[in-house]
């Protein structure tokens, strides 16, 4: 991966120890994998930020924050991660996990019983209680559903990153070892 590209970007170990706001959560932040870009370490981001990006309401950045201390996975890109989810694409993840949840518990595959989610009518800082009320209405489905989406999410996620890294490894290995064999000169002997 473009890893030195993003190591510009992200904090070192050393800046992260020397600074005064986050010296109040100690030691907790100070693990190595949660500032490296390492194959597991971003693989495992990526699938706690997709696994949080479906925490309701404004608790996923601090879903993922905790959980990529607890697991040692990449911080930044755990957070990073969860901005998947936003007023555009929420709803239909919500309703994704809905018909997933329906099809576990016997519902089948009929669309939810409720009236369509509209915000024309809503002021803007009523938004997050009209989609707290929109999302309660769906009930045991969604319940069951988000947590097993959120799961084949990381699941998803989690692989992809790692097979995506090898096959960019494998690539540059192939491209590296063509250039030496035209680098080095044939001794016909």
């Amino acid at each position: 991966m473009p890893r030195k590209y993003f190591r510009k970007y992200l904090p070192t170990q050393e800046s992260v120890k020397s600074n005064r706001f986050l010296s109040v959560f100690g030691k907790t932040l100070h693990h190595h994998s949660l500032w490296h870009l390492h194959r597991r370490s971003v693989a495992g981001g990526v699938a706690v930020g997709l696994f949080s990006g479906l925490v309701p309401g404004p608790f996923q950045m601090l879903a993922a924050a905790i959980l990529a201390v607890i697991l040692r996975v990449n911080f930044p890109v755990a957070l990073l991660t969860t901005l998947y989810t936003n007023p555009f694409t929420i709803v239909p993840l919500y309703l994704a996990a809905y018909k997933l949840g329906s099809l576990v518990t016997g519902g089948g595959n009929k669309a939810p019983p409720l009236q369509p989610l509209e915000f024309g009518h809503v002021p803007f800082k009523e938004w997050i209680p009209a989609l707290v009320d929109w999302t309660a209405s769906l009930g045991k489905p969604l319940l069951i559903g988000l947590p097993m989406l959120a799961l084949l999410l990381a699941g998803m996620g989690y692989f992809a990153v790692l097979g995506s890294w090898r096959l960019y490894y494998s690539i540059q290995w192939r491209r590296r070892r063509a250039r030496f064999a035209r680098s080095v000169p044939r001794n016909p002997s």
